[in-house]
């Protein structure tokens, strides 16, 4: 499994180019915005883009979806039903935050918890961690020892829970029953700032000491 990780939008949020080495296919994980941007590292570096996965419906995370899926004929995979009203809500969304206008879509794939998504030979398995938002997703790649965590977790730090249908607590229990229950070799790549890894959190992140 190789990857990318591709600041996109004024949130500098890290969408993902994740690929398999052996088929050249490729899955993008939140692609926020600045499509043209991503386009140009799939084409660089001549992999075969096959699918969009999200982990959750916020506009920096989801704001550029539906266009690329329309621009490349391909399906989005996730996140989980709950985030539905997010998907809905993209163009006040994108009003509220000063984005491009975003196009609305309907997932080919909704996931729930311990579903498999898959591409060429890579498959990562779907944590369903709420609290950010109720439909938040992670993917996990058990040999790789290596997620995508979107706004969970960060180095340090936690996601927001201030936005509508937010929950803290929900957060907390996301990231202690699902994320902490993982080896602590285990890197994580957040949808901002630098990667981390699941033994450094524990030991010093101070949201959950």
């Amino acid at each position: 499994m190789q990857y990318e990780i591709i600041p996109v939008t004024a949130f500098d949020q890290n969408c993902s180019l994740l690929w398999c080495k052996a088929s050249r296919q490729a899955a993008v994980i939140d692609p926020g915005g600045d499509l043209d941007k991503i386009l140009l590292r799939v084409d660089a570096l001549k992999l075969k883009l096959c699918q969009i996965w999200l982990t959750h419906a916020h506009i920096d995370h989801a704001g550029g979806a539906g266009e690329l899926a329309c621009r490349r004929d391909i399906p989005i995979v996730g996140p989980h039903r709950a985030d539905s009203f997010w998907i809905n809500a993209l163009a006040e969304q994108s009003r509220i935050f000063g984005f491009p206008p975003a196009r609305t879509f309907e997932p080919s794939r909704w996931l729930k918890q311990d579903d498999w998504v898959k591409v060429g030979e890579i498959s990562l398995k779907v944590l369903h961690c709420p609290g950010h938002t109720p439909g938040h997703v992670v993917f996990y790649q058990p040999k790789a020892q290596l997620m995508f965590v979107g706004d969970v977790i960060f180095k340090g730090s936690i996601g927001r829970t201030d936005f509508p249908q937010g929950n803290h607590k929900m957060l907390l229990d996301s990231i202690r029953q699902q994320l902490f229950s993982l080896p602590d070799k285990v890197s994580f790549v957040p949808g901002h700032g630098p990667m981390s890894n699941i033994g450094f959190e524990k030991r010093y992140n101070p949201f959950l000491q």
